[in-house]
């Protein structure tokens, strides 16, 4: 596959101005009255939709801005109605507009300011609202403007065609609204940019949700890292901007202090419109991935063995078969279910999205990555998996159930599994035969740990530090003793899938490693410093202690016995 364009230079850092948060650019522009029909105005249909089926188009992006020296006639009949949304290392995420129509197979274009132009590349369909979204590499010759104003979407070759000066500013993704999800009770809007430092946050009485181009407001209840709910409007004082009442209405929040709207790609769902309850699985697990399909298919193996029913998949914009390995493992009888979620640094944010997107379908939810396998020492004594397993480390429900009038304030919502940390184990490349095989040598200090959590049992904040979440307070965690139970974290990988995976940070609130700030950081990896640069030993680190049980445990129960030598269940 051909590199994306905007992948040819990673390295390239943001503005000094982006790096430090200033957004004085947003700020000003949207520094208007918060009630006005500017602040929320953008087509509120659902879009028509399809989409070009390659993923890996490339142009000579200098050839083409060569052909613009000539001039031509403004945009007008070859341009698709879209947002764009100014990503981290020069991506551009135009977001197609409801209602606009993009054919299949067609080529498209960013135009930018100054002329400049760069291929559109297909990045995935935003699951909450079904919009088509593209990628564009940002040029350099676009950044030298003060102001980056948001770049044409354009389905014909742009050598003709000429940029409007009149184009409002692009968002920028560490200042918007992003997301919305609608619960029966009230709104959950995802917005970055507002509450910055992990563990403050500002006061739910600061803000105030907005819907509609006619800006209906409701209260904030909660202001958690970037999750805030409020109650839903009433809809009979929205204007959606039409008289289809499927339309979408626009969301965001407004900063009540600043009288200033957030720029928002977000749109609120009633509760009328929203699905039916699913069938409730006991244990579901969700996690967020990037370029995980040589990972998936040990994984998902391994913990529906053991009792995971269904598996939730938060998308963070891969670029490999991905969907095609979720495809698969759908047709051969796995549960899977994929959402989009492309917004960088939004870990937490999409752990609680995954809360209320699966309250009604689910009862607890493990909280793992796909380089972690929960165990039990003494599953060695089985000679086949089963699905009680897992279920069996988590708390007696029924018995919970019958106590709850008596002990309610001892009742168990969350159980947390320490981890330990597993290292290159000499590999060069990665194990084709699973990383539960191929990496067997691991620190001797355990370190952080990952929780199965009760969903009813999440706070309304539903704040979650990645793998925990706060609870109600009739509720408590549970920490399991390795001796019962345990991740084992296959962290430190070989080298090629470290660099890819740590390049990736998805937290919002762990540091990137490329930046020389917080050098004592837990999330600092020993030994590495702050450019992508192998250490020198590096398959031989992190090797204290040989831990070989779960490679033996899998492979008494995946592994086959073929001419050419065992072979695990998953290996393809």
């Amino acid at each position: 596959m051909n590199p994306r364009p905007w992948q040819l230079q990673r390295n390239l850092s943001f503005p000094s101005a982006l790096a430090k948060g200033n957004f004085v650019v947003i700020v000003e522009t949207m520094r208007r009255r918060a009630n006005s029909k500017a602040d929320l105005n953008f087509p509120p249909i659902r879009p028509k939709i399809t989409y070009p089926s390659s993923h890996a188009i490339t142009e000579n992006v200098e050839e083409l801005t060569g052909r613009l020296n000539s001039g031509g006639s403004t945009v007008r009949d070859s341009s698709v109605e879209s947002v764009s949304v100014l990503l981290p290392d020069w991506e551009v995420l135009m977001i197609v507009s409801p209602g606009s129509v993009v054919n299949s197979g067609e080529r498209l274009w960013c135009l930018y300011a100054n002329n400049a132009t760069s291929k559109a590349i297909f990045a995935g369909v935003l699951p909450s609202t079904n919009q088509t979204t593209f990628k564009c590499w940002f040029p350099e010759s676009a950044r030298r403007r003060k102001m980056f104003l948001q770049p044409v979407l354009l389905t014909r070759s742009p050598e003709k065609e000429k940029s409007s000066e009149a184009a409002p500013i692009m968002i920028k993704w560490r200042f918007m609204a992003y997301e919305s999800f609608s619960t029966e009770d009230d709104v959950v809007l995802f917005v970055k940019g507002v509450n910055n430092r992990q563990g403050i946050n500002r006061s739910p009485s600061d803000f105030k949700c907005v819907f509609g181009n006619n800006g209906v407001k409701t209260a904030v209840t909660s202001s958690t890292q970037e999750v805030f709910r409020c109650p839903h409007p009433n809809l009979t004082e929205v204007d959606s901007g039409g008289d289809d009442e499927r339309l979408q209405i626009k969301v965001s929040l407004e900063i009540s202090g600043e009288n200033l709207v957030v720029p928002s790609v977000a749109y609120y769902t009633p509760p009328s419109t929203i699905a039916l309850p699913r069938r409730k699985s006991l244990l579901c697990a969700c996690t967020m991935v990037y370029n995980a399909a040589k990972f998936l298919r040990e994984w998902v193996t391994y913990h529906s063995k053991i009792g995971v029913d269904r598996f939730i998949l938060y998308d963070n914009d891969s670029d490999d078969d991905l969907q095609t390995v979720v495809k698969d493992l759908n047709q051969e009888g796995y549960a899977m279910e994929t959402l989009l979620w492309i917004w960088p640094k939004t870990q937490e944010a999409g752990f609680s999205h995954g809360a209320v997107y699966v309250n009604d379908s689910c009862t607890w939810m493990m909280y793992t990555d796909v380089d972690e396998f929960i165990f039990a020492p003494n599953w060695n004594n089985s000679e086949h998996p089963s699905d009680q397993m897992l279920k069996s480390l988590l708390p007696d429900t029924a018995k919970s159930s019958s106590s709850k009038q008596r002990h309610h304030h001892h009742r168990i919502g969350q159980v947390s599994f320490s981890c330990n940390e597993f290292g290159p184990s000499d590999q060069k490349q990665h194990p084709v035969e699973g990383v539960t095989q191929g990496y067997t040598c691991r620190r001797q200090e355990e370190n952080r740990h990952k929780s199965i959590v009760l969903l009813d049992a999440i706070d309304h904040s539903l704040l979650n530090v990645i793998h925990h979440f706060g609870l109600k307070e009739n509720y408590r965690s549970k920490q399991v003793r390795m001796e019962v139970g345990l991740v084992n974290h296959y962290k430190y990988q070989t080298w090629p899938e470290f660099k890819s995976k740590f390049r990736r940070r998805v937290s919002a609130y762990v540091v990137d490693w490329r930046k020389a700030s917080n050098p004592n950081s837990k999330d600092r990896t020993p030994g590495l410093g702050f450019e992508p640069i192998e250490p020198k030993g590096w398959a031989h680190k992190f090797c204290e202690v040989r831990d070989e049980r779960l490679k033996l445990l899998t492979q008494a129960w995946f592994g086959n016995q073929t001419s050419n030598g065992l072979k695990m269940a998953w290996q393809r």
